[in-house]
């Protein structure tokens, strides 16, 4: 069977639309109504109940659904492990944000290669919509995000708690960066916070759903943003970046993402070398905090969304 009929359908099924498939399959919207044709046709049952709002899964579809999903499993499996390298046995694919590979995701690499060194790697990258739909069809085992999406199967735990903290390209007091200032998207309770508390930068006139990526654009230019505090670390040091004193900081959660079916001896290894990398970076970011408690004059750095 045609594995991207699969794909397809569980896309399908999962947007509840043939349209929004398509944009995420990155094919036409006839290709999509296509192959469910095709797989209808195989399975000699309607899968979909189609109309003006969408695509339900009709009763046969909800019961394939279960399988779908297993056979994505098997498939990926079979591709992982015959795609192994000589001389390795075990093998984990991980996903991780953009924001978060850099300092975060390489060095866990990096721990669960030295903890076990027959174990063969694979990195993907992608936005949570995208990480969450590897980790169902287990083209991914485990995933670093930001804003987790649970599905059955799947299990959450708290990485660490990122700071967000507000840089700038020159050194700069709060009240002088407005017109150079970028907003950052950081999700809705970040939107929500910034709009309450710093009125006076809501209206940027720019505006970056980038994540930490925006830190090289930020540095070459006269800006202001909102980025991680490990991440800008470097750009700290190297005085590309500096702190502005007396802005409130982020909490920004990060999450790893596991499938509960996950070999224990690889998920036991990968654990360890994540929670020793955190570890690392608590004690980054605790630096970046306390110069920036420094330049507050030695006053409590205050927290976006507390008051």
């Amino acid at each position: 069977m045609d594995i991207s009929l699969i794909r397809t359908f569980l896309e399908v099924a999962a947007t509840g639309s043939f349209v929004n498939a398509s944009e995420r399959l990155f094919v036409t919207q006839s290709a999509v109504s296509l192959r469910i044709q095709r797989l209808e046709d195989s399975l000699g049952k309607v899968l979909f109940t189609r109309s003006k709002a969408g695509a339900e899964l009709t009763s046969a579809g909800r019961e394939f659904e279960r399988y779908a999903l297993s056979l994505i499993k098997i498939w990926e499996e079979a591709r992982q492990q015959i795609g192994m390298p000589e001389g390795y046995t075990k093998s984990l694919t991980i996903g991780a944000q953009y924001s978060l590979w850099p300092r975060l995701g390489f060095r866990w690499m990096d721990r669960m290669q030295a903890g076990m060194p027959e174990l063969n790697l694979r990195g993907e990258l992608g936005m949570p919509d995208r990480l969450t739909r590897f980790l169902i069809e287990g083209v991914v085992q485990a995933a670093l995000m930001y804003t987790p999406q649970l599905r059955p199967g799947l299990t959450a735990r708290q990485v660490m708690e990122e700071e967000l903290v507000l840089v700038a390209s020159w050194e700069a007091e709060l009240k002088d960066i407005a017109s150079d200032y970028v907003f950052v998207d950081w999700g809705p309770e970040f939107l929500h916070a910034h709009a309450t508390e710093l009125p006076e930068l809501t209206n940027s006139g720019l505006t970056l759903a980038l994540g930490a990526m925006a830190a090289d654009y930020i540095a070459q230019r006269r800006k202001a943003a909102y980025l991680p505090a490990r991440y800008v670390k470097r750009y700290l040091d190297e005085k590309r970046l500096h702190l502005v004193p007396n802005a409130p900081i982020f909490p920004y959660p990060v999450w790893s993402i596991w499938r509960d079916d996950l070999d224990e001896e690889v998920r036991e290894v990968a654990e360890a070398a994540l929670v020793a990398t955190a570890t690392q970076l608590d004690a980054d970011q605790e630096a970046v905090l306390e110069a920036l408690a420094e330049a507050n004059g030695g006053e409590t750095v205050e927290i976006l969304g507390n008051h």
